[in-house]
């Protein structure tokens, strides 16, 4: 069944010009379909072009992170580091976009407010935030998980007369820190990459911490001539890995239990691990950590002595350890020395939990203790994750239904690529899908919404839509995935909770805790079968 002839602008408009609405724009050119970017940003790069912090970088290995889809790209393409920062990051980006003329269909500093589904001609009318209306027959959400910045709620917040700064919209040039007063309010990852980074520029550095992580050596260092090589010699295989693994990263659990082995053995399996470069701790450990309670004691105590070898002062070693949480259970942030900048003179750590904030002042911060002046403020305070980016677009499905009250107990997803009442709307990285090392769960993501428009076109169709039963089995079976995971059972963006966002204070399972191979062969199954388990027209 035709839908009513309309001339549409586009065929397909996808939100964001990340690394998925890139890729996104390079797959919908090949099919011949016209396709438009919006941006809000001045260029592109997502996530690389908003986080410009000091310190930012990779914590998957550069080389298992670049897009794979071009061996053309792989050839010409030299990381510079095992964990690139963020200004080669953005190079590569706008390498990228430059070499498959990518800006073309891109539209910057054009920010999506509004996104109505129209019932009667089966498209979507997006409206900009400049008032400019634009339709197309799809819609494809590149917004990323991690992409709307939450500033916390401190009365007198707005009143600092000095400079201040959220790091994931850092100023493009360059912050002078040269004998300056800085304070830094939160030490997750953003956070802990700026304070090391900085602790050294900086006059005094405050660190005002509410919950201290778990962190874990990055081991980062220069990629020689010798290793370049051998990289790009080995790159089939290095994806094929990545494919193979539980979340598209080069490691793996250990099919072992913590207790299968001896006391020495399991120490010196996580003395090997605390001193390999990358996740490998976290995502190569026993496999049963993340699960097992008693197994979590076993490296949450082993973490807890490095820190406290690595932290002069024992009552500072105390406080960056955490007691709330165990080992790997929240994102795991990978640092440099991170934990010696507590051993400088200039750096102070102020516990949140024992001295809260009361208010920020014209001058700086006031605690229940004590008044501090500050030069700089930088908020390290995180993301409105998962649903906060669908959260500032008006989404309006069929019969006008908004997507944000469809979520208000928790997302609802069709294989976190579609939702049922949102007809002609796909979501790359959006609520539920297989996350990890993102660039390969994004070129997969991509390639499967290109296939299914593929099918559409081949087969005339202009109405795609999940149904209510497969976004209700999928949400089940994401949350029965998540059942016994101890992450499941912390505060954290992973379960959706954000004390800085009004509605965010109830755990949700948020996200796809299975394996990433499964993810795709769940799919993929969906795709063999000519997607009959969607409503077709």
């Amino acid at each position: 069944m035709a839908a009513p002839h309309q001339q549409l602008d586009y065929d397909v408009i996808i939100i964001g010009a990340g690394l998925s609405g890139m890729y996104q724009l390079y797959r919908l050119r090949e099919l011949g379909l016209k396709v438009r970017v919006f941006e809000t940003g001045t260029g592109v790069g997502g996530t690389w072009y908003w986080n410009r912090y000091p310190g930012a970088r990779f914590d998957s290995e550069s080389y298992s992170y670049g897009y794979s889809f071009s061996k053309e790209l792989l050839e010409e393409w030299e990381w510079s580091e095992h964990f690139a920062g963020q200004p080669e990051t953005l190079r590569y980006c706008n390498y990228v976009a430059d070499k498959f003329d990518l800006r073309r269909d891109i539209q910057f500093e054009s920010r999506v407010a509004a996104a109505t589904y129209q019932d009667d001609t089966r498209s979507w009318t997006l409206t900009l935030a400049s008032g400019a209306r634009h339709t197309c027959r799809f819609l494809i959400t590149a917004i990323g998980p991690l992409s709307t910045p939450t500033l916390p709620r401190i009365e007198g917040r707005d009143s600092f007369e000095g400079q201040s700064f959220h790091t994931a919209r850092w100023p493009k040039q360059k912050v002078d820190f040269a004998g300056k007063r800085v304070a830094v309010i939160g030490t997750g990852a953003t956070g802990v990459q700026t304070i090391q980074t900085i602790a050294g520029e900086v006059g005094h550095l405050t660190v005002f911490q509410r919950t201290p992580n778990w962190c874990a050596p990055l081991h980062n260092g220069k990629i020689d001539a010798e290793t370049q090589a051998k990289i790009k010699a080995g790159y089939s295989e290095i994806f094929a890995r990545c494919q193979e693994t539980f979340a598209c990263f080069i490691h793996t659990p250990d099919p072992r239990g913590a207790f299968e082995v001896t006391d020495e053995e399991r120490e010196a399996f996580y003395e090997k691990l605390y001193g390999e470069r990358g996740f490998g701790i976290w995502q190569g450990n026993f496999r049963d950590i993340l699960i097992d309670r008693r197994a979590n004691a076993t490296i949450s105590d082993f973490v807890a002595r490095k820190i406290r070898e690595r932290v002069k002062d024992q009552r500072v070693a105390e406080k960056l350890i955490p007691t709330n949480h165990g080992f790997g259970t929240r994102r795991l942030p990978l640092e440099t020395f991170y934990y010696e900048v507590y051993n400088r003179d200039n750096v102070e750590l102020v516990d949140l939990i024992e001295t809260p904030i009361e208010r920020i002042t014209p001058k700086g911060i006031r605690t229940s203790e004590r008044e501090f002046e500050f030069d700089i403020i930088i908020f390290a305070t995180g993301f409105d994750a998962i649903t906060g980016s669908f959260d500032k677009i008006d989404f309006r499905g069929a019969h006008g239904a908004l997507l944000k009250d469809k979520w208000t107990r928790g997302p609802e997803t069709y294989l976190g690529l579609m939702v049922d009442g949102f007809p002609n709307m796909m979501m790359l990285m959006g609520p539920h899908t297989a996350l990890g090392n993102i660039p390969r769960s994004i070129e997969y993501s991509v390639d499967w919404v290109t296939g299914l428009l593929r099918f559409a076109r081949e087969k005339g169709l202009t109405f795609l839509d999940a149904t209510p039963e497969g976004t209700a089995d999928w949400t089940d079976h994401v949350k029965a995935l998540g059942a016994g995971l101890l992450s499941n059972e912390v505060n954290s963006w992973m379960t959706g909770i954000n004390s800085n966002v009004e509605g965010k204070q109830t755990r949700i399972v948020a996200r796809y805790s299975g394996s990433a191979p499964a993810y795709r062969a769940r799919c993929d199954a969906v795709a063999a079968k000519g997607y009959e388990e969607l409503r077709l027209g």
